[in-house]
């Protein structure tokens, strides 16, 4: 199985991908991480990802082209995968389906869209605050912290990332849709994609991942 999945920030993307990843045994791709992690070791491509990942704007085409190329032209290359983050637009599936095709690899199986309505999205992440001492998460919808504002754990006054901020939120859904609108009908024409609400609990949203990709449950 060789999935793709699709959907806003807060739509549950990496939880189903690691769902994936441990019962079916895939390996799991997510370029964010890959791109996080160059930032964090400060390496020529982490220094041209890190304003673009600050700002939440796209990392230009062909550099995240470059990155994923690099990985499947590795001796250790992933043969049954999910990809989380990757395509982003339809250059790059576009790209990627080439790419795939010129190293003799096998294609895509499936597109699944996580659908989620923009006003959840906003609630879901725009209500996450974090300690900044002990990195202690709590959600005021479902997790809040006992004293509104302090972390139960150390005492310390809670802070949001700027990321979680709903003006930062509105703008990263505004960037995703300018891009992914046309990626998803990209794979509908193709016949491959499949949608998949992301407004349930997380172990239905895999229930019907599976079903819509009719891969076995284990």
């Amino acid at each position: 199985m060789r999935l793709v999945l699709v959907g806003p920030p807060g739509s549950g993307k990496g939880t189903q991908a690691k769902l994936l990843t441990e019962r079916l045994g895939l390996t799991y791709i997510g370029t964010g991480d890959i791109l996080r992690e160059a930032i964090k070791q400060d390496t020529p491509t982490g220094r041209e990802a890190k304003p673009f990942l600050d700002s939440g704007r796209l990392v230009p085409d062909d550099f995240v082209n470059k990155v994923v190329a690099e990985l499947f032209r590795r001796p250790d290359r992933p043969g049954r995968f999910v990809l989380d983050g990757y395509p982003r637009t339809v250059t790059q599936a576009d790209w990627f389906d080439g790419f795939l095709a010129g190293e003799r690899l096998p294609a895509l199986d499936a597109a699944v869209d996580l659908a989620i309505a923009d006003d959840v999205v906003v609630r879901r992440i725009g209500g996450r605050w974090i300690c900044p001492n002990c990195c202690a998460d709590y959600n005021v919808a479902n997790m809040p912290p006992k004293q509104v504002g302090v972390c139960d754990n150390c005492g310390t006054k809670l802070t949001q990332r700027v990321d979680d901020r709903e003006e930062t939120i509105r703008h990263r859904l505004a960037v995703f849709h300018a891009a992914a609108d046309d990626l998803i009908e990209y794979y509908r024409r193709q016949g491959k994609l499949h949608e998949v609400s992301a407004e349930d609990a997380p172990e239905a949203i895999y229930a019907n991942i599976l079903r819509a990709v009719r891969a076995p449950e284990i």
